[in-house]
Formats: structure tokens, C-alpha cells, sequence
């Protein structure tokens, strides 16, 4: 397809998936059965095969051969995934649908599913209702009741800090704890994450409250389409709102303190560096779920998903030890390794783009926009063991009904990063 085609194709595919966005709902139609919610102690033998019957499968899945790297050693995660962000491919997988406790990476699908419904610029007076019902040893901002926040503050406390407290508010101006985890629940099933369940819009530790790598990298996948979710989840440190006091004139003052990423592959630590070409995501780490981790990094124009779940080794950062060694050798095998699955679209855009165009699309510029005949498919997930989705075909006809209906899938095939990496990609 000549330049100017794809650049116009891709400004509209933005756009449409802006507002598809906003009123993505799970039809009933394609629902599945709710799993168990009970996080089993190994891996069952025959788990979710959304994304590919392989993904399905116990233990490590990965096609190794001529030219493919091995896979590094001492992984002791009970479960990861390594997926190219770009085409969904999955490169790699351990226990992909074990469903286990997500710890604070559940933070991901709760601004997915929340940040589209307040300006940045938004401000909210917290009262203190709203920060009831928070867990004993939460994770904390430091948001003070009968204080002002914009909603930006509020994402950065939530992103950077992890701050259950900042969650809280915003589930408040939400409509409330309990309408804001149907909300989760209801955009999981959505992006045919159906291994999760959530309990908590936090992540904090609840009775049936579980994910899976697999899905946790669907939330990662999907938030990253949002200008806002990439900001906040590359962002190193920022000022946050302290509280406001009294100066010795009577006047009203408020100083602002620092707040840094506990994403240590942006930060780095005493025995992690900052991983060369990171662009976020979230980690997490709870008693149940110990160290959870999703993380997005870029190189050479590739770009990778890699979450980590629970590493059994219990030294200092081992997630993100486990989730570098992971990149690397995802860099390396990316281009070389045949596929074991694939990162499934949302079910709206799946349904979307399996209806048939109502526009003409020969000789017209709903064709050209669509990249070429009305009859050829722009992607396809057919059920099989390698790398099938969810076994049904998708075509897009190439008019611009269609192109536009489609577009939170195709977008989902190209990675809007280049913002981020030039600062955050490093020689």
C-alpha cells in the first residue's frame, strides 16, 4: 500500500477507535461459561484456549528451531507470556491461562476500562466516604480527605505509587466501588479476557479475585491505545499535591512532594537497571499473588509485551530479572520463531468487522481507505493449534462502514509508541 493510503488508513482507524471505545460492551452472543474463580495450586492440565489451543496447555510452549534462540535459563515465574505488541504473535508462553491472584497489574484493566470517562482536567474534592474500604497495608499516594485533585494527579498516584487510595477515588466519582468492578468485569469480557475475575478494583488480595498472564497482557495491549494510559504508565516521577495548610500570614499553602515509578525497569535499583528501550507498563505484589509484572519495551522498531506472574525465586526484583531476561531473548527470536498463539481482538470488533460492508468499495475511496479489494481479509483468526484466536474468521470488505466498525481491532495490529521511546529508548 503506497505511504499516503497508510497514513490516511491509520488517522482514521485512530479515530474510530477512539470512539469505539467508548461503547464497547460484551455481547451475549459470543459469552462464554465463567470459569472457576478459584486460583487452582499448578496448572490444570487443559486451560483457556483463547489465543490458540497450545496456550491452553500446561508448562512451556515454544517453537524452538533453526536460527531460534533458546530460552533463558532459571525461569522460575509460574507463569509468563512474550507477545509482539504489533501483530499479537504470541513468541513464547509458560502456563499462559493459569488463573492466579493479579495483585495491583489488575490496576491495568481498571484504567482501561475508567480513565475514557473524565478529562485529565477534572477536579474532585475527596470526601471521606471515598476512601473507605481500602485493605489493611495498602498501598498508598497519600490523597487527604477534604483535598482537591484533577483527575491527572489522581492517574499518576494510581500509576506511579500504585496508590489503592487514588483507585478509590476514582471508582467514587465512578459511581462507586461496586459499580466500578462490574464495569471491569463487564470490559474483560469485552476483550475476551474471560481467565479474569475481579473482586477488588485495586488488585488488593480478595476470595476469588484472579487473572493470567495472557490477559493481563490483553489489559496492557489495549490500554496502550490511549494517549493518557501511555503517558502515565512511562511517566519515571512527577510532582504530586501534598496537603494544605496554613502560612504564618493566614494564607492558604500548598507544597507539592515527589513521587517516582515502582516500575524498576524505569527506574532501575541497586541489582536492576533501567531496561534499554521500556516504555511501562505495571507491576504489582500482593501476599497471594506475590511479584506481578506486565511490561512494554521497544527496539530496532520492534515492539514487545512481556508479563511475569509469581517467580517462585524469592530474590530482590526477581520479576523484573525473569521480565528482562524474557525481552531479551523476545528481541532476538522476534522474526525467527513461529508463533504459538496470538493476543485476540476485543468481541465488539470481532462481530464488527465480520459484517459484510454496506458501501461500495470498487473504485471507491472507502476501498482505497480499506487497502484493496472489498473481498480480501485484512486479518484472519481461524481455530487451530498454532496461532488460532477465538475460531472465527475475520474480514474487513474495505468499505469505510466497515473500515470504521473495525477499527478498535485493526488498530489493535499497530503500536502507537514512538512518544514514548524517544526518551525512554537508550543507546
Amino acid at each position: 500500500m503506497p505511504a499516503p493510503q497508510k497514513t490516511a488508513m491509520r488517522s482514521l482507524l485512530v479515530t474510530s477507535a477512539t470512539l469505539l471505545s467508548l461503547s464497547l460492551t460484551a455481547p451475549a452472543a459470543l459469552a462464554a461459561p465463567s470459569p472457576s474463580t478459584s486460583p487452582s495450586a499448578t496448572p490444570p492440565a487443559h486451560m483457556s484456549a483463547v489465543g490458540g489451543a497450545r496456550l491452553g496447555q500446561a508448562g512451556t510452549q515454544v517453537n524452538l528451531g533453526t536460527g531460534v534462540p533458546v530460552l533463558p535459563k532459571d525461569l522460575t515465574a509460574r507463569s509468563w507470556i512474550v507477545a509482539d505488541a504489533e501483530s499479537g504473535q504470541v513468541l513464547a508462553a509458560h502456563n499462559a491461562h493459569w488463573r492466579l491472584p493479579p495483585a495491583s497489574t489488575l490496576k491495568m484493566l481498571f484504567a482501561d476500562t475508567v480513565l475514557p470517562k473524565f478529562p485529565k482536567t477534572q477536579t474532585h474534592k475527596v470526601a471521606v466516604s471515598d476512601l473507605a474500604g481500602m485493605g489493611a497495608g495498602s498501598s498508598l499516594v497519600g490523597i487527604k480527605e477534604n483535598e482537591t485533585y484533577t483527575v491527572h494527579d489522581l492517574w499518576l498516584g494510581v500509576f506511579l505509587r500504585s496508590g489503592n487510595d487514588a483507585v478509590h477515588v476514582l471508582s467514587a466519582m465512578n459511581g462507586g466501588v461496586e459499580q466500578t468492578v462490574k464495569d471491569m468485569n463487564a470490559h474483560a469480557q469485552e476483550l475476551q479476557a474471560l481467565d479474569t475475575h475481579v473482586v477488588t478494583p485495586d488488585g488488593y488480595d480478595a476470595k476469588g479475585q484472579v487473572s493470567s498472564a495472557y490477559d493481563l497482557t490483553l489489559f496492557a495491549r489495549s490500554g496502550l491505545q490511549k494517549k493518557d494510559f501511555r503517558e502515565y504508565c512511562s511517566t519515571v516521577r512527577a510532582s504530586f499535591p501534598g496537603v494544605t495548610n496554613k502560612s504564618k500570614k493566614g494564607k492558604s499553602v500548598r507544597k507539592s512532594f515527589e513521587i517516582q515509578n515502582t516500575n524498576r525497569l524505569l527506574t532501575g535499583d541497586t541489582d536492576v537497571s533501567v531496561y534499554r528501550g521500556i516504555a511501562g507498563v505495571k507491576n504489582g505484589n500482593t501476599t497471594n499473588a506475590g511479584a506481578t509484572f506486565t511490561g512494554v519495551a521497544e527496539r530496532g522498531g520492534k515492539v514487545l509485551l512481556v508479563t511475569v506472574m509469581h517467580p517462585e525465586k524469592k530474590e530482590h526484583n526477581e520479576v523484573y530479572k525473569e521480565t528482562a531476561k524474557l525481552f531479551d531473548w523476545g528481541f532476538q527470536a522476534d522474526g525467527k520463531v513461529q508463533p504459538v498463539g496470538e493476543l485476540v481482538p476485543p468481541k465488539t470488533a470481532v462481530q464488527a468487522s465480520a459484517q459484510p460492508s454496506t458501501t461500495p468499495s470498487s473504485g471507491q475511496a472507502g476501498g482505497r481507505e480499506g487497502g484493496g479489494s472489498s473481498s480480501k481479509p485484512v486479518a484472519s483468526a481461524s481455530a487451530g493449534d498454532g496461532s488460532s484466536g477465538a475460531g472465527i474468521a475475520l474480514a474487513v470488505t474495505g468499505g469505510v462502514l466497515a473500515l470504521l466498525a473495525a477499527g478498535a481491532f485493526l488498530v489493535n495490529r499497530r503500536w502507537p509508541l514512538p512518544d514514548l521511546m524517544r526518551r525512554r529508548t537508550r543507546p
